[in-house]
């Protein structure tokens, strides 16, 4: 059976490392290409599909930091990003608040991610999370020691080679069953062990074997001012406006130097039932959409726009109303094929901008969850995903509400190839 996985993002520290006279701004807030850490960090974990609760754990004094964080992602709390909590004095603390915070979520598996990691790819969160999924108690994303190391005597300052073989730089995200980790952090707090500065140190003073994930060496650590550097860096060199896709990293974006667009446009009637499915979002209604599949008019609308940008037909080319076999289909497994098309060329879709033309029912109610169960089909950030709705003033079909239309505009980056002119 498949887990429930919450993500908790520390973000209690104050970075003192990074702290100046002229900015104490705590590092998990300042900003790289004009957004705050912080907000890159929670990207990933918004867009992937197995993460369903995510939870940023923040300093008493950095309520309207975390907030601001937060709106650069264009989406407030929702089902997935839940309203952040207060942490503790240590980070310890804080992944205590975090998880007592959790603890009636039904969430059977937890990460824990520090805010000052932005870098943290798709493919990381999912190795931990495979393992977790395989039954694993506690899972720590890591990467082999590959410099040399040397220890110091501290009376004669004299080096000694110590044998790296077997060592690994624990990095997170690290996961864990949730019952396991919330009673070891229990015990811990009982017997006064408030030491720990990672939550396998307290999993393993509990007893549970610590396994192995693979982890990325990009996903480092932003803890001083050359870190922050080679961050914003990174981002240069890039050319990214945003952190790395939460996809695997095969592309750079400015490696995709073929920029295409692609539009769609969808219409379905009103017929009898109770509710339409609009953006992968079941909605109250007193009428339902006619369609031979789900009839998501927004759905569909989008994968036909990804298809056109890559000139790959439609989406009755792939899916024919003729075919029984897609009879009541949930429309998000035709955006998934488009989506994995784009991919096969080795592109990255960047943006999705969709609008519903409808009377009724409203859709700013839904808004947020709708952007952010395109993201996650998509797997974008949920920043990079546009859902807007209008009415036709009361002309037309969907003024006279007979039905529902959408619209949708799709950019997409892919490498040229050898056929380009």
């Amino acid at each position: 059976m498949t887990k429930q996985v919450a993500a908790i993002i520390v973000a209690g520290g104050r970075g003192s490392r990074l702290a100046s006279s002229s900015d104490d701004c705590p590092k998990q807030y300042k900003t790289l290409a004009d957004r705050p850490i912080l907000t890159y960090t929670l990207e990933p974990f918004l867009a992937h599909p197995l993460v369903s609760k995510v939870l940023v754990v923040r300093h008493a004094d950095d309520l309207k930091l975390c907030e601001d964080a937060i709106a650069a992602l264009g989406v407030g709390p929702t089902d997935k990003l839940l309203t952040s909590v207060e942490g503790g004095t240590t980070r310890q603390d804080s992944v205590y608040a975090g998880l007592d915070a959790l603890q009636h979520s039904e969430c059977a598996a937890v990460l824990i991610h520090d805010a000052a990691r932005p870098f943290v790819t798709r493919d990381a969160i999912s190795a931990v999370i495979e393992r977790l999924q395989q039954g694993a108690k506690a899972v720590l994303s890591a990467i082999p020691i590959v410099d040399t190391l040397k220890r110091a005597d501290a009376d004669t300052h004299s080096l000694s080679t110590v044998d790296r073989q077997g060592l690994w730089a624990a990095q997170t995200p690290q996961g864990f069953d949730f019952d396991a980790i919330w009673h070891a952090h229990q015990n811990a707090l009982k017997n006064g062990r408030m030491d720990f500065t990672d939550d396998t140190g307290v999993a393993e003073w509990a007893g549970h074997e610590i396994e192995l994930a693979a982890g990325d060496a990009d996903n480092f650590k932003i803890t001083s001012p050359a870190d922050l550097e080679r961050a914003r860096k990174i981002m240069e060199m890039t050319s990214k406006i945003a952190a790395p896709l939460p996809s695997t990293r095969t592309h750079a974006l400015a490696d995709l130097g073929d920029v295409r667009m692609g539009t769609g446009y969808d219409v379905h009637a009103f017929d009898a039932g109770d509710a339409v499915i609009l953006g992968g979002v079941s909605i109250p209604h007193d009428r339902k959409l006619k369609g031979h599949s789900d009839a998501d008019v927004v759905l569909h609308a989008i994968t036909d726009a990804v298809l056109g940008a890559i000139g790959d037909g439609d989406i009755g080319t792939h899916f024919p109303p003729s075919d029984p076999k897609w009879k009541g289909a949930a429309s998000d497994q035709f955006l998934h094929d488009a989506v994995r098309r784009v991919k096969a060329m080795g592109g990255q879709i960047t943006h999705i901008d969709a609008t519903i033309i409808c009377e009724l029912p409203k859709i700013g109610p839904h808004r947020a969850r709708m952007r952010q169960a395109i993201a996650d089909i998509c797997a974008l950030p949920v920043s990079r995903v546009s859902v807007k709705a209008t009415t036709s003033e009361r002309l037309g079909f969907t003024g006279r509400k007979e039905g529902i239309a959408s619209m949708a505009a799709v950019t997409v980056r892919l490498p040229f190839s050898g056929d380009d002119a």
